[in-house]
């Protein structure tokens, strides 16, 4: 009895030191499968090349550019958003994506490649340097992050003969046809089209320190301000290449150095400079919350109305959920477009 038991506790000792020892998954690591093929319907522009080359960025034939960032951590987020977008677009082929990168560039290009070999796209390196210093720390560190900024510069990375782009974050899946959202109307002096919720409680986006000095609050004066998501945008870049809002946007930046006006990322400098003065989207085109606040992550259900895009902003992602064995509900409506591939697979080597 004494040797079993003997024999148990070295086989448990065993596994635990395995266990140990067994490096913990890295992001390259993951490994994502081919994409279904999506086929432009009658009426479409020609499709596009499946190059990564400046070359196709003016093509005619592109009826829509979107534009998104790019890291290993949120890969898998990106994945499913790029899958969602084909699978709903009636000319997926006439889609150019635009991606905005920091490091590991290589990677992300053939890992795209790999799983949508007919996507035109190609991967706008960004640099972290434009901003780091001017980044205040936020209440959640991921929002931290430079590449957050990014679409900030968006209309200095992509090419002048762009002139109008859908930007999009990582943590959404579209049920819809996106050249409807890229159709929006963005009549002058407007330069950015994305859905309003005027009840938002728009005074908690900015620190008592904002409110109580008189030439900052009076910013808003002769517009009505109300919060929008900038995670779901249409963007006339070149209506914002006229107006210098990459710069007005870093002087916000710079005054938040210098005194404490806000609290949350990179939202309230866009709301400073854009809240009041965009153009309306249908709240379908973002059905935004689904992650959760910022602290818990907590489960949320959809808003009420139809809805077009599903947004998982907040703490809690639905891959890190699923993963964790504690999905919400509405990460079910996510998971039919993840391309991950199963670390144990029976159709082929994994």
């Amino acid at each position: 009895m004494l040797d079993s038991k003997v024999s148990l506790l070295l086989l448990f000792l065993s596994a635990v030191a395995a266990a140990k020892a067994s490096p913990v998954p890295r992001y390259r690591d993951l490994r994502f499968r081919e994409a279904p093929q999506f086929y432009n319907s009658p009426g479409c522009p020609p499709p596009l090349s499946p190059s990564s080359s400046a070359e196709i960025n003016c093509s005619p034939s592109a009826l829509v550019h979107v534009a998104m960032t790019l890291d290993v951590a949120y890969l898998r987020g990106s994945m499913a958003a790029i899958n969602s977008v084909l699978q709903h677009s009636s000319c997926p082929q006439s889609i150019h994506f635009h991606f905005l990168a920091s490091k590991s560039i290589p990677y992300l290009n053939s890992t795209i490649a790999s799983s949508f070999p007919s996507l035109p796209f190609l991967i706008h390196p960004f640099d972290p340097s434009l901003v780091s210093g001017l980044i205040s720390t936020s209440i959640r560190s991921a929002l931290d992050r430079p590449l957050n900024y990014a679409r900030s510069y968006l209309p200095h990375l992509l090419p002048p003969c762009i002139t109008r782009v859908v930007y999009l974050d990582s943590d959404l899946i579209l049920v819809d046809d996106i050249a409807f959202l890229a159709a929006t109307p963005i009549p002058p002096p407007s330069s950015l089209a994305a859905p309003e919720y005027c009840n938002a409680n728009f005074t908690a986006y900015f620190t008592p320190t904002f409110w109580a000095n008189p030439s900052l609050s009076t910013s808003f004066n002769g517009r009505r301000a109300c919060y929008f998501n900038t995670g779901v945008m249409v963007m006339d870049l070149k209506k914002w290449r006229e107006e210098g809002y990459t710069q007005k946007i870093e002087e916000w930046m710079e005054l938040q150095k210098r005194m404490r006006i806000y609290e949350l990322g990179s939202l309230p400098p866009f709301l400073l400079v854009f809240a009041g003065r965009i153009a309306a989207v249908d709240h379908r085109w973002n059905q935004h919350g689904l992650g959760g606040d910022n602290f818990r992550g907590l489960c949320r259900n959809l808003h009420p109305g139809p809805a077009s895009l599903l947004h998982w902003s907040g703490k809690g992602k639905p891959w890190a959920r699923i993963d964790a064995g504690r999905p919400c509900p509405l990460d079910a409506l996510w998971s039919p477009y993840d391309l991950l591939q199963p670390a144990f697979s029976m159709d082929g080597d994994s």
